[in-house]
């Protein structure tokens, strides 16, 4: 793996490791603040120390040693978690992730002095208790009181003398002073020599030994034993048996083992943090009668297994614990045999492995080549008349399990989007003064990757949209009788095969007559139009629109609704306004639950034949007699249990030639829709039901209104897929869709 590729993954478990962050601060400010939160904050910020220190990120790896710093103070009760540390807390969060932004793009790092002052002022108020890196510091124990800074810490300086022909002396008195690791005296420390540094019972003794990978991974264990001296550890012992002759040295190898004691107010817990980032490249073993960690040295066959001076090897049910790690396998050597009826060992809980995007996109592509494949397969053998239904039947059983199995790997929750929306409105409180409270509901509902990532801009338009239009200012929702502070709810949901995402607010609802001045003021609209309430507010979706008396950062340049519309329509999906004067406005986006396979129902039109999406279908019939009325002079009515629905001729929508106009001799199809409830597609037959593979017509032609996209049948021909929402929405007038 190349240094660009490991860099790579730093990014994306910086991006990890904020979400958890911010999730951890938030239920803190909810009034979640147990030990478990607050300690997955700690380890949040922790990992991207680690990280930044391994790769040079020496402002983010300084910035986040002081967050990381307060952030132990707080979980050893030093610092209380009053409502204005959480808010500084998530202060410190929000240009944490701008300094990652900042390494990751290579811009100029974010001013961080005024933060960097707030955090240390918030640690001043217990310093003369002292700080978890420096208390009860004693003479001789080579640490110092008070937090210790990574600017402060020397340089790593290892001078090895070379002589030729002779194996390498190594000083290590000099190596160990110039790690930062004192042992109080020359050459290794008994145990009765350790000081005391909690001025009690001695704590923990922790024996560390990387292994041969954690260097040529990007890690820097010497930074991880500086973190070990900053909790306090007192080095007593460092294993130099496994160091070779000066000509034989391999950087990748890693030769040394060390062994701390630690105070006792220290838990395992904080020690194994440190190591977070290197992960199963560092063996750690903790107690007094543990030795130090085997390590083998890769490609010399070499096991070192040196005891601590004066430990014993365990040999009783009170032995320590030992990080469970998998030893690297000898090079050529063959994997243990299993024995006869040997069932494999299940997986561990929560194992998981990083995927590149572009593999898992070809996996997609592949599944649906097979999905058209198998269709074209049925239809070839119905075609030949060759009755094989068992086996087709298993094939299409065993394509379908291949290809949600394949999507699900894809579907992630929405919460990752919705996480987001705390520090927006955290920025649009401090530049508009609103206060709003959020509530989320369904945040656990999973949805393709590819439609996640596409919906965190549009969603960020409609939230500014709210706070900035919608919610009223605290003065004016106090004159209204409601609560100064606003409320932004944020639901989504799974229904029928699609997936409904709301962004609700209770502010004043949209103004439709001011709405409407201002589009007839910009030519938008006629200044004699006639228009319905839904149709007005769906003016704002107009290019160039805008009601916002004063242009700022927030809105008042026009820009915005129009794209959040066609970032929508680009997902196959669909945006619908519900609001009521004085009560608030709900903004609801109708998406796909992936974009890449469905179900459909293969339908003929004149000449033409069509893919109905199965998750809008209600049911399918041939109307009898009297079933149809008329209503007006053009428009037909089905009667369907006493319900009265319209009647759309799909052919006569779509302009195909010839297409069926009596729905006495055709076949009605009853679909669901968002903006216009029930209506009757009328079809000349239905062909079969089948899956099908979306392919985008935007991308391969243009857009079309009233076609979602375009898919490949098993005879090899095109058909397209009806936009259901978008062909009733079209076809019927707005005073007819107001009433269904």
């Amino acid at each position: 793996m190349s240094p660009e590729e490991i860099q790579q993954i730093f990014f994306v478990e910086c991006e990890e490791s904020l979400a958890a962050a911010e999730a951890g601060l938030a239920a803190c400010q909810a009034g979640t603040q147990d030990s478990d939160t607050v300690n997955a904050v700690f380890r949040a910020v922790h990992s991207i120390k680690g990280g930044a220190g391994a790769f040079g990120y020496s402002a983010l790896q300084a910035y986040t040693h002081t967050f990381e710093t307060l952030l132990s103070d707080v979980r050893e009760g030093l610092v209380v978690l009053a409502p204005p540390l959480i808010e500084l807390l998530l202060r410190a969060l929000d240009t944490l992730a701008d300094h990652v932004e900042a390494a990751r793009e290579t811009t100029p790092e974010p001013d961080d002095a005024g933060l960097i002052s707030e955090m240390e002022a918030a640690m001043a108020a217990n310093a003369d208790q002292g700080m978890v890196s420096g208390d009860g510091d004693e003479e001789g124990d080579g640490v110092a009181a008070g937090p210790v800074s990574l600017r402060e810490l020397p340089p790593v300086q290892v001078d090895v003398a070379e002589e030729e022909g002779r194996e390498a002396d190594l000083d290590l008195d000099a190596l160990l002073d110039d790690l930062g690791l004192d042992f109080g005296g020359s050459g290794p420390v008994s145990e009765g020599d350790v000081p005391d540094t909690d001025g009690g019972e001695a704590g923990l003794h922790v024996h560390v030994r990387p292994r041969a990978g954690a260097m040529r991974n990007g890690s820097e264990p010497l930074l991880m034993l500086r973190d070990m001296v900053a909790l306090g550890g007192h080095c007593i012992d460092c294993d130099v048996s496994q160091i070779p002759a000066l000509d034989g040295l391999d950087v990748s190898q890693g030769y040394l083992g060390w062994t701390f004691a630690m105070p006792s107010g220290v838990e395992e817990d904080a020690v194994r943090d440190i190591f977070d980032f290197i992960g199963d490249d560092c063996a750690l073993t903790f107690g007094r009668d543990a030795v130090l960690p085997q390590v083998e040295l890769e490609g010399t066959g070499v096991v070192s297994a040196t005891a601590v001076p004066g430990d014993t090897p365990p040999a009783t049910a009170h032995s320590p614990t030992e990080v469970q790690v998998a030893e690297p396998a000898v090079k050529g050597e063959d994997e243990p045999r299993a024995g006869p009826g040997a069932v494999p060992a299940p997986p561990a809980a929560g194992q998981s492995i990083r995927i590149d995007l572009y593999k898992l996109d070809r996996l997609i592509d592949l599944v649906g080549e097979l999905v058209i494949a198998q269709a074209m397969l049925v239809q070839r053998l119905e075609g030949a008349g060759i009755t094989a239904s068992e086996e087709l039947s298993l094939l299409e059983s065993l394509t379908r399990d291949i290809q949600e199995s394949a999507m699900s790997i894809r579907a992630q929750p929405i919460a990752s989007v919705f996480s987001r929306v705390p520090r927006i409105l955290r920025d649009l409180a401090s530049t508009t003064g609103k206060h709003v409270k959020l509530e989320v509901f369904g945040e656990s509902t999973e949805l393709d990757k590819t439609v996640i990532e596409r919906l965190g801009e549009p969603l960020t338009h409609l939230i500014r949209n709210a706070v900035d239009h919608g919610i009223e200012k605290a003065e004016d929702r106090i004159a209204a009788g409601k609560s100064p502070e606003g409320t932004l709810t944020l639901s989504a949901e799974h229904r029928s095969g699609r997936i409904l995402i709301t962004i609700a607010d209770d502010g004043a609802g949209i103004n439709r007559e001011r709405v409407l001045a201002k589009a007839i003021e910009k030519g938008i609209v006629a200044s004699e139009a006639q228009l319905t309430a839904e149709e007005i507010d769906n003016l704002i979706f107009a290019p160039g629109f805008s009601t916002a008396q004063v242009v700022s950062n927030i809105s008042g340049r026009g820009v915005g609704m129009d794209v959040v519309r066609q970032n929508v329509k680009d997902l196959g999906g669909r945006i619908t306004i519900d609001s009521t004067p004085g009560r608030g406005t709900a903004f609801i986006l109708t998406l796909p639950l992936t974009l890449a396979i469905s179900d459909g129902m293969i339908v003929n039109v004149a000449d033409q034949t069509m893919v109905v999406p199965l998750a809008h279908v209600v049911e399918s019939l041939r109307p009898g007699e009297g079933d149809v009325k008329g209503l007006g002079s053009h428009r037909q009515m089905l009667n369907v249990r006493g319900k009265f629905i319209p009647v759309i001729a799909l052919g006569a929508s779509l302009g195909a030639e010839r297409g069926g106009t009596d729905p006495e001799k055709g076949v009605l199809i009853v679909v669901d829709t968002e903006s216009a409830g029930q209506a009757a597609l009328l079809v000349d037959d239905i062909q079969d039901q089948r899956q099908f593979v979306i392919k985008s017509l935007a991308t391969n032609f243009r857009p079309v209104d009233g076609i979602a996209g375009a898919t490949i049948l098993g005879d090899g021909r095109v058909a397209l897929i009806v936009d259901v929402d978008g062909l009733v929405a079209c076809a019927l007038p707005s005073h007819e869709r107001q009433a269904a």
